[in-house]
């Protein structure tokens, strides 16, 4: 995928502070990527904690709070919440 993105002003001086001799990357496209890995790192994080959150207080619910559920009941269950 190419994509072309046109800044300027304090946004271009601060990418070009971090690009080029005087910067951390050698070129424009290096920091781009750099930073699209990071906000997708940043993405998947906040999933993950969101995950563990659930899980912790699923974890913490007293062992009679639980009811058996076959793979077909869970499919529903989801089914049901996607057309909600």
């Amino acid at each position: 995928m190419t994509v072309n993105v046109r800044v300027n002003g304090p946004l271009g001086d601060f990418i070009a502070d971090n690009v080029g001799a005087a910067g951390t990357y050698e070129n424009v496209s290096e920091y781009v990527r750099d930073l699209i890995r990071k906000d997708k790192d940043r993405a998947e994080a906040v999933l993950f904690e969101r995950l563990r959150a659930e899980l912790n207080v699923a974890f913490a619910a007293p062992d009679d709070s639980y009811s058996a559920l076959t793979a077909e009941d869970v499919i529903t269950r989801n089914s049901a919440r996607k057309d909600a």
